[in-house]
């Protein structure tokens, strides 16, 4: 994956730049994904990142199990939840109101539609509708490259998630551009990310991603609050490290977990992203695979205990 976090991380000064990139994007795939079926796929980049077989007959782990659901799973709203865009429609019909969503600037589903006409509020962020991780963040009209940015855009639109991460959900999303307003706190920050992460319809912990702008710190919280001690992302630390801070409770918990709880009676595995902006709630988004089963616990022996509490019919 070292290409596709280069990829997202240059902005392209030039179209030769894009051009480049792209032939090296369309290589990578063809190279690592193309040529192989999607369980063959999740096998070998399985037992890279682990350094073990990826048992699929009989899962043990929770990353095991995410890889079971990756390749068995299907429902017709799947790709509903993981589109970023349609994904409000369908909370608003659930809880009956779209109160929840963060409000949505402009969509489109042409880059070349990028422009300062259709793009005019600021605070607001960029991403597309169909991947994960990809977006950028516009603070004023006078920091924007807009050729730049149609660029990135035009990427967006042409890679292939699916093709990635072997997430059947992303597949066949009509892919678009959306702009969003940037949610920020009164002291102009970005808020926390709250990620409750659901199985069998019961809250089992909290990630949350704290302070993003400033110390970046990563830390895990039960139902009631209390820390735990391990961590669950894509770094490469070999040990767990204690939250640096003193996190405390959104005032808004109590409305996540309501909220969450009704997401995730239609999932055996869930990831509902919140954020808390002085009190008020806002969806994120809805993930069914949290890192594509591929990021490590620390200590590694949560991944079995997690693992164990996720019950599958295999």
């Amino acid at each position: 994956m070292e290409l596709i976090t280069t990829l997202k991380a240059n902005f392209w000064k030039s179209d030769v730049h894009y051009l480049i990139s792209r032939i090296l994007y369309k290589s990578w795939l063809f190279k690592n994904y193309s040529r192989f079926t999607a369980e063959e796929v999740v096998r070998r980049r399985f037992k890279k990142t682990f350094g073990r077989e990826l048992n699929l007959q009989a899962p043990q782990s929770l990353n095991e199990k995410i890889q079971w659901l990756k390749l068995n799973e299907r429902h017709d709203y799947y790709p509903v939840c993981a589109d970023k865009y349609a994904m409000k429609q369908w909370l608003a019909d659930l809880l009956g109101t779209d109160v929840y969503n963060v409000p949505v600037l402009y969509h489109t589903p042409n880059w070349r539609d990028i422009s300062e006409k259709t793009i005019s509020v600021f605070p607001c962020i960029v991403k597309p509708n169909h991947s994960s991780h990809d977006f950028i963040i516009l603070r004023s009209r006078e920091e924007v490259n807009w050729a730049q940015l149609r660029r990135r855009c035009r990427f967006w639109l042409k890679r292939d998630y699916y093709m990635e991460s072997q997430e059947w959900q992303y597949r066949d999303i009509p892919r678009q551009i959306v702009v969003e307003k940037l949610l920020e706190t009164q002291e102009g920050k970005i808020p926390n990310d709250y990620k409750l992460n659901y199985m069998n319809g019961k809250l089992e912990f909290v990630y949350v991603s704290f302070d993003r702008e400033g110390i970046n710190a990563r830390c895990v919280f039960d139902p009631n609050w209390k820390v735990l001690p391990f961590y669950w992302g894509n770094s490469n630390q070999k040990e767990y490290v204690p939250c640096p801070v003193d996190i405390p409770q959104p005032a808004s918990f109590e409305k996540m977990k309501e909220i969450g709880e009704k997401i995730s009676a239609f999932f055996k595995y869930v990831r509902v992203d919140f954020y808390d902006v002085d009190g008020r709630l806002y969806v994120g988004e809805i993930t069914l695979h949290h890192g594509g089963g591929y990021d490590k616990f620390r200590p590694e022996k949560y991944d079995m205990i997690y693992g164990e509490k996720l019950k599958l019919e295999v």
